[in-house]
């Protein structure tokens, strides 16, 4: 690339630039996104880039391939339905471990080599997620097409989020970096999805966009077709695209998490791939972006 094509593209960032300065992205990072050094300093170089013009940031993570790593040395079964991961005593212990320790520790100091105040959290801190144990109910397995009874164990759904002090933090110039844990009233932790406290997070920060950060360039109607990949869709497209099936796998719980929330005041959601170099800096302020661009 010419020094006159960079230049052009200085040209092209500054009125997103300006149109985003002192607005709010969340910014989930997925497991798979966060799994290599490499990658996770990459990404905090464009995490860093972001913070430094302006824009507020509030970054939650999940972590799920680290943790079926570890419990795969360590002997512990897991099980998985529909994308979500039934938790156990042990798994619970696990997450917390990982989610909580190793994955956000690592975040945290990925940041920090780029000179970014951010300051590590999980949803229990502050109260800011209130959730409550998921009921046992029947479901369909998608993947045996069977029904069955399903006890989820120590998984956990919103109930509230309390945003006062991820607030406090925002105005001040921290990032705040939450792991996808939260707790109920008697002091019940519960393993959360991280896209649902994303999106919740996002609604009541009335948020400017949640970029969903994955290991797929997007959202496809046909995951065996490179082609097939949506570049732009509405939340009825996107609903359709889960009733009819086309949405497969860990991608369903991703999907539904974004509907409700563009009709709460999230101006859009982004699905893009988190291990390509750049992708959240052209998705953010190119006008061709990377990803999967949703709105209302």
């Amino acid at each position: 690339m010419t020094s006159e094509e960079r230049l052009d593209l200085l040209r092209e960032a500054l009125p997103y630039i300006q149109r985003f300065k002192g607005r709010t992205f969340v910014v989930k990072l997925s497991g798979k996104v966060t799994e290599e050094a490499e990658n996770l300093s990459s990404l905090a170089e464009e995490l860093a880039l972001l913070h430094q013009v302006g824009i507020h940031l509030c970054v939650i993570h999940g972590g799920g391939k680290q943790l079926t790593k570890l419990a795969r040395q360590l002997g512990v079964e897991q099980k998985i339905i529909n994308g979500r991961r039934i938790t156990d005593d042990s798994t619970l212990d696990m997450a917390k471990m990982i989610f909580a320790g190793k994955i956000n520790t690592e975040i945290l100091a990925a940041l920090r080599r780029r000179g970014i105040e951010a300051v590590g959290l999980s949803g229990v801190d502050a109260g800011i997620v209130h959730a409550e144990q998921r009921l046992s109910k029947e479901i369909l397995n998608r993947e045996t097409g069977a029904r069955e009874q399903v006890d989820w164990g120590h998984v956990g759904d919103v109930v509230a989020i309390n945003d006062r002090l991820l607030r406090v933090l925002l105005e001040h110039n921290y990032l705040p970096v939450v792991s996808s844990l939260g707790a109920d009233d008697a002091g019940r932790v519960f393993n959360i999805n991280a896209d649902t406290i994303a999106a919740e997070i996002a609604a009541h920060l009335g948020a400017e966009k949640l970029i969903l950060m994955t290991d797929t360039d997007g959202v496809y109607t046909d995951a065996s077709d490179a082609n097939s990949k949506l570049s732009r869709l509405t939340a009825d497209e996107l609903d359709e695209l889960v009733r009819s099936g086309k949405a497969t796998g860990g991608m369903i719980p991703k999907l539904q998490s974004l509907i409700s929330i563009l009709e709460r005041g999230v101006g859009s959601a982004h699905v893009i791939n988190g291990t390509r170099r750049n992708a959240l800096l052209s998705e953010v302020f190119t006008d061709e972006g990377t990803g999967t661009m949703i709105v209302r």
